[in-house]
């Protein structure tokens, strides 16, 4: 019989009791250090239990705040409850980041609210958003009860398309007969409601719940739960979970790092054929992840920022270091030069800097000069790991001649 190339696989010595308890999609039994975020949600939630409309909710948080996955536990309870006590109570969870357009949310809603013997899909595209938005009204007094609309990451939605399907979901109770909704809106950034329709603003703002970063010690408590859960036991060495808190919580307290952390640690310790994770697998994993969020989003750079941040790295080539707005714009101008493209102005090279210091490529600090006025110190903070240069060249083949060419550098301006 012929050898099967996953057979050494399977023989092989796992130190996995089950890896989807470490991913962050899995809903644990308890959810640490967010008592009172559940409290404050769930007591809200109560009301659909008795058929009255909840408030509506905005729930902010950076990533990896548990705003999400508290969520899923609050909406998992209630209609369990709901259940229990004979109250048709439906929680519906949209990722506003994956379903981006008006159109296709209120046709996800409306999808999820068919019964498994109705085929009358909502199609992907194609009606007016009136007739979706009259159909989901629709479908929602068919079935009756109290409906959670939950939008995570609704702050992208609003930056994309605006507040319209805000307007229209926070309006539903008006149209409704039979049913009701509430509206939970989810948003990583503290002042997204700053763009918000006052209208909008005031019906969605009913209450808000901020939920604070996990500090390094809860994030400890949160890594030893899914441990528990997802990995055998004494496969974890001296420290890891310490080193894998620690590194998260520099990250804001994300507890999403640290479990990405720790399973791909023990990922790599199972490779190697360990037969226990230690710290140096925890540095090599972070390597990978940086490496993985990194990449993308150097490679998918337009092509003037990929040419100022290539200044950037060339006068760090040359030994330079917190260097001024015109040191860059001198290199990025020689460049444009070298493969016949027309520059843009310093002004609008500085604005292209401060959105690579928004994506975490560089460094841009505002320091004053005295009577010289004020200017910029830029570096690169790519990790070492990471070999920007290449990453460009991969992406756009002009870039290979951009780091190929010799340069005239200013050492001060």
């Amino acid at each position: 019989m012929e050898d099967n190339i996953f057979d050494k696989f399977i023989s092989q010595k796992t130190l996995f009791k089950n890896k989807e308890n470490l991913r962050h999609n899995y809903r644990p039994n308890q959810l640490p250090h967010r008592n009172e975020e559940i409290d404050t949600i769930s007591y809200n939630l109560w009301e659909a239990l008795k058929g009255h409309i909840p408030s509506n909710m905005t729930l902010y948080g950076v990533t990896g705040a548990g705003k999400t996955a508290v969520t899923a536990y609050v909406c998992h309870h209630l209609k369990a409850k709901g259940e229990s006590m004979g109250s048709q109570v439906e929680s519906i969870m949209v990722n506003c980041r994956q379903i981006d357009t008006q159109y296709r949310v209120l046709s996800h809603i409306g999808n999820s609210l068919l019964e498994s013997y109705e085929q009358d899909e909502i199609p992907f595209t194609g009606w007016p958003t009136d007739r979706v938005f009259n159909e989901l009204i629709r479908r929602m007094d068919q079935r009756g009860g109290v409906f959670v609309i939950v939008l995570d990451e609704i702050d992208h939605l609003v930056r994309k398309v605006g507040d319209d399907l805000l307007y229209n979901l926070t309006s539903l109770n008006s149209s409704l007969k039979k049913a009701r909704a509430c509206v939970i809106g989810i948003s990583n950034d503290l002042k997204f409601t700053d763009f918000l329709d006052p209208r909008v603003r005031s019906r969605l703002g009913q209450l808000d719940v901020l939920f604070k970063p996990y500090d390094a010690e809860q994030l400890q408590d949160i890594l030893r739960q899914r441990a528990l859960q997802g990995l055998n036991e004494g496969v974890i060495g001296p420290g890891v979970i310490e080193l894998c808190a620690a590194l998260a919580a520099q990250e804001h307290g994300d507890a999403r790092c640290a479990l990405d952390l720790l399973r791909i640690s023990a990922e790599k310790a199972e490779k190697e054929g360990e037969s226990s994770v230690n710290q140096n697998h925890v540095r090599v994993a972070q390597s990978q992840i940086e490496a993985d969020q990194m990449t993308p989003v150097i490679s998918s750079l337009p092509s003037q920022q990929k040419l100022v941040l290539a200044a950037v790295l060339l006068n760090e080539q040359n030994g330079l270091r917190n260097v001024q707005t015109g040191q860059v714009y001198d290199i990025y101008r020689q460049a444009c030069k070298h493969i016949r493209q027309n520059p843009l102005t310093q002004r609008r090279i500085s604005g292209l800097i401060s959105n690579l210091d928004m994506l975490g490529l560089v460094t841009a600090r505002t320091v004053s000069k005295g009577r010289y006025g004020r200017s910029k110190e830029i570096n690169s903070c790519i990790p070492a790991n990471i070999n920007a240069p290449e990453i460009m060249k991969a992406a756009e083949e002009e870039m290979a001649l951009v780091f190929k060419a010799a340069y005239h550098h200013q050492t001060s301006l």
